[in-house]
């Protein structure tokens, strides 16, 4: 079985029907023996060029491992879907399981405010850090 990075674009209008369109698409590559190996749902984003109109997408990244006639199968229900505005599938040298950039700079963004703000036990603060500069 060969390894492949598929990505799919869903319109705006029909995002509440993205995890059944997951789903079925999770059922259908493992119904043939394949395997997904990292699958990511990034949500609503802009575009970088309008698509019959539509200046948003829901964007969805998939790493599967199947054979080219489940693949073959997958791509047809892209095409026939009104709800894929654009899909797009690279063929790769081995499985990638790690997560992608842009799940690492968002994971990184949400637990920055956590880390940086300063904790106080207690409540009580040092005197020598209550004091001002002009004291000391």
């Amino acid at each position: 079985m060969r390894h492949y990075e598929v990505v799919f674009l869903v319109h705006p209008d029909q995002s509440e029907q993205v995890p059944a369109m997951i789903e079925r698409y999770r059922t259908m590559i493992e119904s043939a023996k394949g395997a997904i190996h990292r699958l990511e749902d990034w949500g609503r984003r802009q575009l970088a060029y309008p698509l019959n109109k539509v200046h948003k997408a829901h964007y969805v990244l998939m790493n599967i491992e199947c054979e080219l006639e489940t693949l073959r199968e997958l791509e047809s229900a892209f095409r026939f879907n009104d709800a894929v505005l654009r899909s797009l599938v690279i063929k790769r040298k081995h499985a990638v399981t790690t997560p992608s950039p842009l799940v690492k700079e968002a994971e990184e963004k949400s637990a920055a405010p956590a880390s940086s703000a300063p904790e106080i036990e207690g409540g009580e603060i040092d005197a020598a850090e209550s004091t001002s500069p002009d004291q000391i």
